[in-house]
């Protein structure tokens, strides 16, 4: 479900798990193993990046409702542990939007230390209430880190998915680039990162990150007790189900 290539240091991470890179439990723990054991592998940079036009449509859901409550749980804390990884990653990691990423899709990218994002009629965005989750707040305080109170509070209550160029505007995304040049503009990054001396960015890096490792505090395990529970309620159950009959029909 991780398909790995190395060059010079770099290291790309493409999710592959078609047709959409939709979520697991099973590949976020692929994923957050392979982000841990980058530096142990003397990698420098990592690029997390996705198929053509589709980086991650996020979480399963059609897949999800089937679950039990163990299950979903596990899938839960299996996503805290993958965003403190990325957060916390001693590496720098770039995320190469190859195409549609909504929900949990830029929910990667945003404790990411770079996005890119291909041009064309894609989406991304927090569109987690629309679907019927309550965003949670260590997301919530990831959005806010990137773009700001206002804007975050507009984009996650909202759910709206934006174009590349509306990413850009806001400051979602940091760069936009022709759909067949992303991964390459993210190598180039990369290549920028190790160029500088190496201590200095290091140990500036962590420190300019300390605010996001933190969201992943003491009241994390309070707040994904809260996420689980939010997740059963009669309300978000029925909007979710509603979503995938949609689906359904459409692919009818």
């Amino acid at each position: 479900m991780i398909v790995t290539s190395d060059n010079a240091g770099v290291r790309e991470l493409r999710l592959n798990r078609p047709p959409v890179n939709a979520l697991t439990s099973e590949l976020m723990r692929t994923l957050r193993e392979s982000i841990q054991r980058a530096e142990q592998d003397a990698v420098r940079a990592l690029i997390l990046s996705g198929s053509p036009g589709r980086f991650s449509a996020g979480l399963d859901v059609p897949l999800l409702l089937g679950l039990q409550a163990d299950e979903i749980a596990q899938l839960w804390r299996e996503l805290y542990a993958l965003l403190q990884a990325i957060a916390s990653s001693p590496v720098p990691i770039v995320a190469a939007i190859t195409g549609h990423a909504p929900a949990g899709g830029t929910v990667l990218a945003l404790f990411c230390d770079y996005r890119i994002m291909a041009q064309g009629d894609f989406k991304l965005g927090l569109n987690e209430v629309v679907v019927g989750i309550p965003l949670p707040p260590v997301i919530l305080g990831g959005l806010r880190r990137l773009v700001g109170a206002r804007q975050a509070e507009r984009l996650g209550v909202s759910g709206a998915l934006l174009s590349p160029e509306q990413a850009l505007a806001v400051g979602l995304v940091d760069e936009v680039a022709p759909a067949e040049q992303v991964v390459e503009r993210a190598r180039d990054w990369c290549m920028q990162m190790l160029a500088l001396p190496h201590e200095a960015m290091t140990v500036t890096r962590r420190v300019a990150r300390v605010d996001m490792v933190d969201l992943f505090g003491s009241e994390i395990d309070s707040e994904l007790g809260s996420v689980i529970e939010s997740w059963w309620s009669p309300s978000t159950q029925s909007t979710l189900r509603a979503l995938v009959d949609r689906l359904k029909k459409k692919a009818g």
